[in-house]
């Protein structure tokens, strides 16, 4: 925070706004037996594979915003749990493709409608998920997120 009198940096607004969230995720998936990193790898894929695509650990990575890695990690726990196939790529033998099971569709639909209500809860403030101000708001979190941002970059411009 920059001082008293000019309140929370944006900066500190979106840290405390992403914590409100996965808190409240955590705490609502919990039951269905996922952590929030896991909602977020099986609700990604049920959309990915909704849509016709059966994403590599690296293409679900890349969806996500998460370290492949941690994809890795996070589909081998899944996996584990039966909620998730990993099957190699028959055009790379190097590369994972994940599905969800049967067990695992269930899950995840679940999940999401308990997401979403969430959602909801978050949004009612701005006039709820459809109101004009929540898609602006919506609008306004996807340009920050296709904007590039490299910390070398913004490093080497402040000692300049």
């Amino acid at each position: 925070m920059s001082s008293a009198t000019d309140g929370p940096t944006t900066g500190f607004l979106v840290w405390r706004l992403s914590m409100k969230w996965r808190v409240a995720v955590d705490r609502a998936v919990a039951p269905l037996g996922l952590t929030h990193a896991q909602y977020v790898v099986m609700a990604s894929l049920y959309g990915m594979s909704r849509a016709g695509l059966r994403p590599s650990q690296r293409g679900l990575a890349d969806r996500t915003g998460m370290e492949p890695l941690y994809v890795s990690k996070l589909a081998r726990a899944l996996e584990a749990s039966g909620l998730l196939d990993r099957t190699r790529d028959p055009g790379d033998p190097r590369a994972m493709q994940l599905s969800l099971t049967e067990r695992g569709t269930d899950v995840t639909r679940r999940a999401i409608t308990v997401v979403q209500g969430l959602l909801d809860q978050l949004l009612e403030p701005l006039g709820g998920r459809t109101g004009p101000r929540a898609q602006e708001f919506n609008r306004e979190l996807a340009t920050l997120l296709d904007a590039p941002l490299d910390p070398s970059t913004a490093h080497d411009e402040e000692q300049s």
